[in-house]
């Protein structure tokens, strides 16, 4: 009997679970079996209090719950209001906005300015690449718009960017496209929470320019910058590196109010171009409006008047800084509760410099993932190790967990 379907072949896909969500609904249920104090969930990907519970700035929800209905409920503009747009791009940027022409389009967060870079700076069946350790969804994105995912070698020897590997792999990816996407996920890159230093980004730089002379070639740099607002902000300082390149290099910069500003459902976010060519900047401006339309429409208007009252008025701008800094700082006490106590029981971490996830390489990430489960510990298993999720677990439990993850490796050895 011939399988029968309805859905158009390109969007036939083999049907699997995903992993996140997946350990995340076992986390959940050990929870309710066993309660939250004896449960290490290191599933979620947004920042928790001790108790598990959603951190929101109030600072934030103040001034959301202040605007009028209409500022709610009317529809904004296809491209962002442009006073949201003006201060995405100064949320980015701060003191180290780069030299060029820049503009922006508003995005469902930052999953909608990376789905606008795929579609509109690759053809189909183009491969995008990023480094070996990669945020799954970008295979989605990926997938969804007929595109494949090519990758380079994250670290070198000394467990830094392998610059190397990168040159080698847009190199050979320019002589079978001439066009290439890259998506660079830093500072505090998830899952792994490595971040590129200035000296890094400086040769990647030469790297960019040096593969540029071939005219034919067109490079397009993605930064993915989710965690941008819980790194320092000298962690900014890369952005200047990026400005005077040459006009057959676009770099694109993905602003989001999820973290930020904890606004994670509200799916608000922006697309930034930089280009030293004023026409890459009018045409970026026009085919992302053009897919806002084509996509979504409009993005929404309540949390983009949020970011704008938020940055009319200083004082309120103080204080959503105060309170991140709060929380900011919650977060890196976590970590260091985590690589103190892994240093001291020998469990290999990758590189942290900062963010949300500490990662901890292993060839069988599955098989270690489901056997914590049963010492009630919850972790996301990789294809190259297992993503500890810090930002969702105590200090007491971040010291906790490490023994538990290095005791079942050794077991299963």
């Amino acid at each position: 009997m011939t399988n029968f379907s309805m859905a158009a072949n390109h969007s036939i896909r083999p049907v699997k679970e995903d992993v996140i969500f997946g350990m995340s609904l076992k986390a959940e249920e050990a929870i309710k079996r066993d309660g939250f104090k004896n449960i290490i969930n290191s599933t979620i990907g947004a920042l928790l209090d001790d108790e598990g519970k959603l951190v929101t700035f109030h600072s934030v929800f103040e001034v959301l719950k202040g605007l009028s209905d209409q500022q709610i409920a009317a529809y904004a503009p296809l491209s962002g209001m442009p006073e949201y747009i003006k201060c995405a791009i100064e949320a980015t940027f701060m003191d180290c906005r780069p030299e060029g022409f820049i503009d922006g389009v508003a995005t469902p967060g930052g999953s909608g300015a990376i789905r606008h870079a795929i579609w509109n700076y690759t053809d189909a069946g183009d491969k995008i690449l990023t480094s070996n350790w990669f945020w799954e969804p970008y295979q989605t994105m990926a997938s969804e718009h007929m595109r494949k995912i090519a990758t380079y070698e994250l670290y070198d020897e000394n467990m830094d960017f392998n610059l190397k590997s990168f040159e080698t792999s847009l190199s050979e990816l320019l002589s079978e496209q001439k066009r290439a996407l890259i998506l660079l996920n830093t500072p505090a890159h998830n899952p792994t929470g490595y971040s590129l230093s200035s000296s890094e980004w400086l040769r990647l730089r030469e790297v960019l320019v040096k593969l540029s002379k071939d005219e034919n070639n067109k490079i397009v740099l993605f930064i993915d910058v989710a965690y941008l607002d819980f790194c320092e902000d000298e962690e900014r300082e890369f952005f200047k590196i990026l400005g005077g390149l040459p006009k057959n290099v676009l770099i694109l910069v993905s602003f989001s109010m999820s973290k930020g500003y904890t606004f994670y459902g509200l799916r608000s976010g922006a697309l930034i171009g930089v280009s030293s060519e004023e026409k890459v900047i009018k045409e970026f401006k026009e085919v992302c409006a053009h897919s806002n339309r084509g996509v979504w429409s409009n993005g929404t208007r309540a949390a983009m008047e949020t970011l704008i009252e938020i940055y009319r008025n200083e004082t309120v701008k103080e204080k959503v800084m105060a309170e991140r800094k709060i929380h900011k700082e919650i977060l890196k006490q976590r970590a260091e509760a985590f690589i103190d106590s892994a240093s001291k029981v020998g469990l290999d971490l990758c590189p942290y410099k900062g963010g949300f996830f500490i990662s901890i390489p292993h060839d069988d990430s599955i098989k270690i993932a489901e056997k914590l489960v049963e010492k009630n510990v919850f972790v996301v298993p990789l294809e190259k190790g297992l993503r500890f999720a810090v930002c969702a677990v105590s200090i007491d439990k971040c010291k906790t967990a490490p023994l538990l993850i290095k005791e079942m490796m050794d077991s299963l050895k």
